[in-house]
Protein backbone atom coordinates (compact mmCIF):
# COMPACT_ATOMS: atom_id res chain seq x y z
CA UNK A 1 0.00 0.00 0.00
CA UNK A 2 1.32 3.65 -0.94
CA UNK A 3 0.86 6.08 1.64
CA UNK A 4 -0.03 9.43 1.91
CA UNK A 5 -0.45 12.18 3.80
CA UNK A 6 -1.37 15.95 4.53
CA UNK A 7 -1.38 18.82 6.38
CA UNK A 8 -5.10 19.08 6.58
CA UNK A 9 -6.13 16.24 8.94
CA UNK A 10 -4.73 14.47 11.87
CA UNK A 11 -2.07 11.22 10.45
CA UNK A 12 -4.13 8.59 12.21
CA UNK A 13 -7.11 9.50 10.87
CA UNK A 14 -6.06 9.73 7.28
CA UNK A 15 -4.24 6.17 7.71
CA UNK A 16 -7.87 5.46 9.05
CA UNK A 17 -9.19 6.95 6.00
CA UNK A 18 -6.85 4.86 3.38
CA UNK A 19 -7.72 1.70 5.41
CA UNK A 20 -11.45 2.49 4.58
CA UNK A 21 -10.74 2.82 0.82
CA UNK A 22 -8.74 -0.93 1.34
CA UNK A 23 -11.56 -3.14 2.36
CA UNK A 24 -14.40 -0.48 0.34
CA UNK A 25 -12.15 -1.26 -2.32
CA UNK A 26 -11.79 -4.68 -1.65
CA UNK A 27 -7.92 -4.79 -1.62
CA UNK A 28 -8.66 -6.28 1.93
CA UNK A 29 -10.97 -8.44 1.80
CA UNK A 30 -13.38 -10.04 4.71
CA UNK A 31 -11.24 -12.14 6.70
CA UNK A 32 -8.15 -10.73 5.51
CA UNK A 33 -4.73 -10.67 7.93
CA UNK A 34 -3.53 -7.56 8.69
CA UNK A 35 0.25 -7.26 9.20
CA UNK A 36 1.42 -6.47 12.38
CA UNK A 37 0.98 -3.06 13.81
CA UNK A 38 5.03 -2.33 13.83
CA UNK A 39 4.79 -3.55 10.08
CA UNK A 40 2.31 -1.50 9.20
CA UNK A 41 3.96 1.93 11.67
CA UNK A 42 6.94 0.82 8.93
CA UNK A 43 5.39 0.64 5.80
CA UNK A 44 3.86 4.33 6.40
CA UNK A 45 6.64 5.89 7.98
CA UNK A 46 4.71 6.73 11.10
CA UNK A 47 4.83 6.09 15.03
CA UNK A 48 3.41 2.86 16.07
CA UNK A 49 1.16 4.73 18.49
CA UNK A 50 -0.35 6.57 15.72
CA UNK A 51 -0.75 3.72 13.65
CA UNK A 52 -2.32 1.76 17.03
CA UNK A 53 -4.72 4.49 17.78
CA UNK A 54 -6.03 4.26 13.88
CA UNK A 55 -6.70 0.73 13.91
CA UNK A 56 -7.68 0.56 17.73
CA UNK A 57 -10.64 3.04 15.99
CA UNK A 58 -11.04 0.76 13.18
CA UNK A 59 -11.64 -1.97 15.71
CA UNK A 60 -14.19 0.20 17.38
CA UNK A 61 -16.16 1.23 14.13
CA UNK A 62 -16.34 -2.83 13.55
CA UNK A 63 -14.56 -2.48 10.50
CA UNK A 64 -11.24 -4.66 12.38
CA UNK A 65 -11.29 -7.31 14.54
CA UNK A 66 -8.51 -8.61 16.54
CA UNK A 67 -7.59 -12.26 18.01
CA UNK A 68 -4.85 -12.00 20.74
CA UNK A 69 -2.84 -14.93 19.50
CA UNK A 70 -3.10 -14.75 15.41
CA UNK A 71 -2.92 -10.40 14.92
CA UNK A 72 -6.50 -8.06 13.04
CA UNK A 73 -8.21 -9.15 10.63
CA UNK A 74 -11.14 -7.63 8.28
CA UNK A 75 -14.17 -7.92 9.40
CA UNK A 76 -15.83 -11.22 8.11
CA UNK A 77 -19.04 -9.32 8.33
CA UNK A 78 -19.17 -8.77 4.33
CA UNK A 79 -21.93 -6.31 4.54
CA UNK A 80 -19.94 -4.05 6.57
CA UNK A 81 -17.54 -3.36 3.21
CA UNK A 82 -20.63 -2.45 1.68
CA UNK A 83 -21.85 -0.23 3.48
CA UNK A 84 -18.47 1.69 3.79
CA UNK A 85 -18.35 1.49 -0.01
CA UNK A 86 -22.38 3.40 -0.26
CA UNK A 87 -20.91 5.99 2.65
CA UNK A 88 -17.91 6.79 0.36
CA UNK A 89 -19.70 6.85 -2.68
CA UNK A 90 -22.14 9.28 -0.82
CA UNK A 91 -19.31 11.98 0.11
CA UNK A 92 -17.62 11.21 -2.98
CA UNK A 93 -21.07 12.35 -4.65
CA UNK A 94 -21.26 15.27 -2.29
CA UNK A 95 -18.32 16.98 -2.82
CA UNK A 96 -18.45 16.72 -6.25
CA UNK A 97 -21.83 18.44 -6.12
CA UNK A 98 -20.29 21.34 -3.52
CA UNK A 99 -17.41 21.75 -6.24
CA UNK A 100 -19.71 22.52 -9.00
CA UNK A 101 -21.96 24.85 -7.28
CA UNK A 102 -19.04 26.45 -6.40
CA UNK A 103 -18.43 27.21 -9.91
CA UNK A 104 -21.69 28.19 -10.39
CA UNK A 105 -22.97 25.32 -11.64
CA UNK A 106 -26.68 24.21 -11.31
CA UNK A 107 -27.06 20.77 -10.82
CA UNK A 108 -29.26 20.18 -14.12
CA UNK A 109 -25.97 21.52 -15.68
CA UNK A 110 -24.23 19.31 -13.60
CA UNK A 111 -25.99 16.20 -14.80
CA UNK A 112 -25.79 17.20 -18.16
CA UNK A 113 -22.11 17.47 -18.14
CA UNK A 114 -21.88 14.28 -15.97
CA UNK A 115 -24.32 12.50 -18.89
CA UNK A 116 -22.21 13.33 -21.83
CA UNK A 117 -18.69 11.82 -19.91
CA UNK A 118 -20.75 8.72 -19.46
CA UNK A 119 -21.73 8.61 -22.87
Amino acid sequence: MEWRFSDDLPIYQQIMSQIKTCIATGTWKPGDKLPSVRELALEAEVNPNTMQKALSELEREGLLYSQRTAGRFVSDNASKAKVLQEEMMEEYIKKFLEQMKKLGYTPEETLKLLQKFID
